[in-house]
């Protein structure tokens, strides 16, 4: 997942089965089964499978209203890319920065 920060919402991964990996602002933190991951409204961040299994979690965003921006990307023909999502996740609030996850990207060896 993209950097990003979201300016309305809260989150909250609980990570029922796998190990996450996370950004949250310039902490690198790594969560097992049971841990609950608080990211708050205004903190750049983002998260990764941090292992050889399977990654199973719960993701809470509140307050309500994020949704709508995954049924947008979600919609058929909703194709976006760097240069098109950030100005749709602008509308919700949110900002997106491709630029800086390329970094964490190659640091873990992800594939997106």
């Amino acid at each position: 997942m993209a950097l990003h920060l979201h300016t309305r919402e809260d989150e909250y991964s609980f990570v029922l089965e796998g190990r996450l990996g996370a950004l949250l602002g310039d902490d690198e933190v790594f969560a097992d089964a049971g841990t609950l991951v608080y990211k708050p409204r205004g903190q750049w961040h983002t998260f990764w499978n941090a292992g050889d299994e399977p990654l199973r979690l719960l993701e809470i965003i509140s307050p309500g209203g994020l949704e709508e921006l995954f049924r947008k990307l979600a919609e058929p023909g909703g194709e976006y890319d760097a240069d098109t999502l950030p100005a749709l996740a602008a509308t919700y609030g949110c900002e997106v920065d491709f630029e800086a996850t390329m970094p964490i990207a190659e640091r873990h060896r992800l594939v997106f």
